[in-house]
């Protein structure tokens, strides 16, 4: 009976420790996270920083949108989250990613993100060029002379090079893509929905936290 006794005493503090362990501590490389090599760097270093690598013209990208975006607009003070839209060398894609920069110069992507995967994705609209993006474009408010300028300006170009490069760098194959703090990739290997992606991405953030208290 002692013996009996001992081992369920035993399970029962094993059961609790595992309760006890931080959530990031349940995390397991190559199934939840990879490791980012060389680590890259981060625009504020006082902050995490999430980076969501996506295309308008991607299905998935587009179904994820909502879930991201409601998890962004809640995120701790913390945490910044950055977006940044790649073309993986497809001229349509480079095209959406510069409708996608051309529209934060004219300061419509906000209103106009979500409306963009609609427009692709919902309503079968053929965004392949300039011309079909501007048009699409005006037809939702925007001014014309100022995103065909924004559309072709140097900043915008610049930042969908810039973008396909740090896709690069990060080592990034699919879309979307979650990177923490140019350290960790998020994989979720057997994930049911592509919304767990952000709990998990939520223990990334944890493990980052906790990796900094170390270090002071």
């Amino acid at each position: 009976m002692k013996k009996v006794m001992t081992g369920w005493l035993a399970a029962l503090a094993l059961a609790c420790l595992s309760i006890a362990l931080p959530a990031h501590a349940q995390l397991a490389v190559g199934q939840d996270y990879t490791v980012i090599e060389p680590a890259q760097r981060t625009d504020d270093p006082s902050r995490i920083e999430v980076v969501e690598f996506f295309s308008y013209g991607c299905p998935h990208c587009s179904e994820f949108h909502p879930h991201v975006s409601k998890w962004a607009a809640n995120l701790p003070s913390d945490v910044v989250f950055k977006r940044i839209p790649v073309s993986f060398n497809r001229p349509q894609w480079a095209n959406l990613a510069r409708l996608y920069y051309a529209l934060e110069v004219t300061g419509d992507v906000a209103r106009l993100d979500g409306e963009v995967f609609r427009a692709l994705h919902d309503k079968g609209l053929k965004l392949i060029d300039e011309k079909s993006i501007s048009d699409w474009a005006v037809s939702q408010g925007v001014d014309a002379k100022k995103f065909s300028d924004a559309y072709n300006s140097f900043g915008v170009v610049s930042k969908t090079k810039r973008a396909d490069q740090m896709a690069q760098a990060f080592k990034i194959h699919g879309v979307p893509a979650l990177a923490v703090n140019g350290r960790y990739m998020v994989v979720g290997q057997g994930i049911q929905n592509i919304a767990d992606l952000l709990p998990l991405t939520d223990k990334i953030i944890d493990k980052v936290r906790t990796e900094r208290k170390a270090k002071k």
